[in-house]
């Protein structure tokens, strides 16, 4: 009998990773490690020791002032308002796009995300066009919490109407049928059939627009009053303003830790109340309005949404031409003028320039870092792309404000880059990498292993594997989140408002300059340049739709 040989001379030799994917692998890491994951700890760290020594006064400060409190508790009751009137506000909606089939559905359900998008500026100028001084209501509502809210509902109606509607338009409605049979009226099967299905989605919705709200800076700092002030407002004023790092950074950490617990909290609840049921194709599903209570209850939900999404971005576009010579370009023509915004000469030509600039150079960087790090998540299913997965989701569940002042705290060694205009691109693509990535990772996951198999056995490396097989079947996804990218970034305005150079204003950096300053001319021309991002934005949209795989998700 003989002996298997296991001499070292004969035995196999150990898998070796190769360096491409070691590449893919490192790149993500790296650009995190720098740009997120050590600012954050910065943050933490100025916090417990502002003087390179521990030193909790900075959290006392904060525990021990009732005005930080009220401002913590403003935050924490505000998102929760928002909550509840977004999915009060939207669930009629959700409904009328999940069960029925109507002219122009999918024109309108795509239109009814260009809010979400938006640039916070630009529902900022829009709602003070209705609601401010002059307003077409002639109510003037800036400065109190009722515009906060509507300003709210205004932006987070996408994510219910496309979250929850996005399972209710799968639900069997035979088993709301059988429920009516058995004699439950309307309210009575929604409560007790379709709502228990829904509530996964309905918990996945809320939770999203609590921290959308929870985290907001641009609509509280243009329509909030003295009074209305959320951590991310006075994150930025304790920095900006009074250059209270100790006090900036603990409120940052509270503010990092509410929205752990929220994240915490939805995690554990989708694990309790996750349920499996039988789904069905929404062609299937979708039915035409017959009756003369359905045609009633279609019309009056789609009014609704054009009075309550349409209305605001008619009146700013509406305002751009109102000039005070009549209507017609003026403001728009101003644009080719400096302005004044106190002591600084604002050029909007500029500004256009430098927000063009930045979103370019921001979707390439999501893309390279997105794509790398979707080629990895997608390789294989294991723990580690899960948490490799959760960590490139972190930058979105953190606010913006946060990660600008991260770079202040934490980008001055080895190389001072604080000063340097490139970290506003930077901050963009943080915020933008995980929709690249949650684009491309399902059409990755959809490529055969075979013809990867196929092309290394003809001895193709794994380079050429990667540019003749995925990336034809990739490109489009990866320009959908490209779009993303690119819309973000125009928009950005909390991280942009740290990093951003008084010579190197974007867009809605200007505008919001603009808008503080007094005069018809100053407001025309920031309202004419809210009118031309929301043009870009709602182009990069149209770009997303246009480009969207199947499968990659609502967003």
């Amino acid at each position: 009998m003989t002996t298997p040989d296991t001499s070292p001379a004969t035995a196999m030799p150990p898998r070796r990773l190769h360096p491409g994917r070691i590449l893919l692998v490192a790149l993500p890491l790296l650009f995190l490690g720098a740009f997120f994951v050590w600012p954050v700890l910065s943050i933490i760290a100025t916090g417990l020791a502002p003087e390179g020594r521990l030193d909790p006064a900075p959290f006392g400060e904060v525990l021990g002032s009732s005005r930080l409190l009220g401002v913590a508790w403003f935050t924490l009751w505000q998102a929760a308002a928002s909550t509840a009137l977004t999915l009060l506000v939207a669930l009629p909606g959700a409904y009328v796009f999940a069960r029925y089939e109507f002219p122009g559905r999918r024109i309108l359900r795509a239109a009814a995300t260009v809010p979400f998008v938006l640039p916070t500026v630009v529902v900022g100028t829009a709602f003070l066009a209705v609601l401010g001084p002059n307003g077409v209501l002639g109510i003037r509502l800036d400065g109190t919490i009722w515009a906060i809210l509507a300003a709210h509902v205004f932006f987070n109606y996408a994510v219910v109407l496309r979250t929850v509607g996005g399972l209710w338009q799968h639900l069997d409605p035979r088993l709301e049928e059988a429920a009516r049979m058995l004699g439950a009226g309307q309210v009575r099967t929604f409560l007790t059939v379709t709502l228990p299905l829904l509530r996964p989605a309905v918990a996945a919705a809320a939770s999203l627009v609590f921290l959308f709200t929870f985290t907001s800076f641009g609509v509280v700092l243009i329509l909030g009053g003295p009074g209305l002030t959320t951590l991310e407002v006075e994150i930025w004023q304790r920095t900006a303003v009074y250059l209270d790092l100790g006090v900036a950074a603990a409120l940052a950490v509270f503010q990092m830790v509410g929205v752990g617990a929220i994240l915490l909290a939805y995690s554990r609840y989708q694990e309790r109340r996750s349920t499996e049921m039988t789904l069905r194709p929404a062609a299937e599903v979708l039915r035409r309005p017959t009756t003369p209570a359905q045609r009633a209850v279609v019309g009056g939900v789609l009014a609704s949404m054009a009075l309550a999404l349409g209305g605001p971005v008619a009146v700013l576009v509406h305002r751009s031409f109102d000039t005070a010579g009549g209507y017609g370009l003026a403001y728009f023509r101003a644009l080719g003028q400096p302005g004044r915004t106190g002591t600084q000469i604002v050029d909007p030509t500029e500004a256009l320039g430098n927000s063009v600039r930045f979103a370019v150079v921001a979707a390439v960087v999501a893309l390279v870092i997105g794509v790398a790090a979707a080629a990895v998540i997608a390789a294989r299913r294991s723990a580690a792309s899960r948490w490799f997965d959760a960590l490139l989701m972190l930058p979105l569940g953190t606010s913006a404000v946060t990660i600008g002042f991260g770079f202040l705290v934490a980008l001055d060694a080895p190389i001072d880059l604080r000063s340097s205009s490139w970290l506003i691109p930077i901050a963009h693509s943080l915020v933008a990498i995980p929709f690249v990535v949650r684009s491309v990772v399902p059409v990755m996951r959809s490529v055969r292993v075979r013809l990867r198999e196929a092309a290394a056995v003809l001895g193709a490396p794994p380079s050429r594997v990667w540019r003749e097989i995925d990336l034809p079947i990739v490109s489009r996804a990866a320009v959908a989140g490209g779009g993303f990218a690119l819309a973000v970034s125009l928009g950005e305005f909390g991280a942009t408002m740290f990093v951003a150079r008084p010579d190197t204003p974007t867009l809605p950096i200007a505008i919001f300059r603009f808008l503080g300053r007094p005069g018809a001319l100053n407001s025309g021309r920031a309202l004419a340049m809210s009118v031309l991002l929301m043009a870009v934005t709602m182009a990069s949209v149209a770009l997303i739709e246009r480009f969207r795989a199947p499968g990659t998700g609502e967003f």
